[in-house]
């Protein structure tokens, strides 16, 4: 029984990485490149149309950012992948790629086969990681838990000092909603109290706000 090939959506702003791109994968049995796009609104327009299985998304592009978008593509499209390629191996970047719905990363200068190979894992509802970025990101460290983007934004909300009926308002979501989630951020942060967890909160986010590296823009 014949499948399905991968549908592929390329996206990056430099013309001349699309064109290496599409020449590569479009010769392989399986792949199949249904669309391009050089920014997040064409992007959108072409996930829209071509209903692609797979995004390949560059993270360093102009005005809005891979991961952004990816985000954004992934809220419209449950069901879609999203591969991240980029130069950077920033562990910072990977896990705010992960956070963002991502299920791969995958450097550009890595080897045509190691890109083939993270595009069919993510496809087949995996998760790829470059060698090189696992090593950096795991290196002689406890990796921090990823909280989901909703969780992500209850702990921004705990660091301005609002409530859980005010976090409800402001997200729309209802209280006993807000208090799950706050739960699960316990959970995974492992604090025993929600004190514990205001002061993580109010610690953690100014320290980010303070020292993360801005998103790459351009390559």
């Amino acid at each position: 029984m014949e499948t399905s090939p991968i549908r592929l959506l390329l996206v990056d702003d430099h013309p001349l990485v699309r064109d290496g791109l599409r020449a590569r994968l479009s010769a392989l049995e399986g792949l199949a490149v249904v669309g391009e796009a050089g920014d997040a609104t064409e992007a959108q327009a072409e996930a829209l149309r071509c209903q692609p299985t797979l995004v390949l998304m560059d993270v360093g592009m102009r005005e809005v950012n891979g991961i952004e978008l990816a985000a954004r593509l992934l809220a419209d499209h449950p069901g879609l992948r999203v591969l991240m390629l980029s130069m950077y191996d920033n562990p910072e970047y990977v896990q705010r790629a992960l956070q963002a719905g991502a299920s791969g990363y995958v450097l550009k200068d890595a080897p045509a086969s190691e890109i083939v190979s993270a595009i069919r894992t993510v496809a087949e509802g995996g998760v790829f990681l470059s060698p090189a970025v696992s090593r950096r990101l795991f290196r002689n460290q406890t990796p921090r838990p990823l909280l989901s983007p909703r969780e992500s934004q209850i702990l921004s909300a705990l660091a301005r000092g609002l409530s859980s009926k005010q976090m409800a308002r402001e997200l729309d979501l209802s209280a006993r909603t807000v208090d799950a989630h706050r739960q699960s951020i316990k959970r995974k942060l492992a604090l025993d109290t929600q004190a514990d967890l205001i002061r993580y909160a109010v610690e953690h986010v100014r320290l980010q706000g303070a020292a993360e590296p801005d998103t790459p823009r351009g390559n």
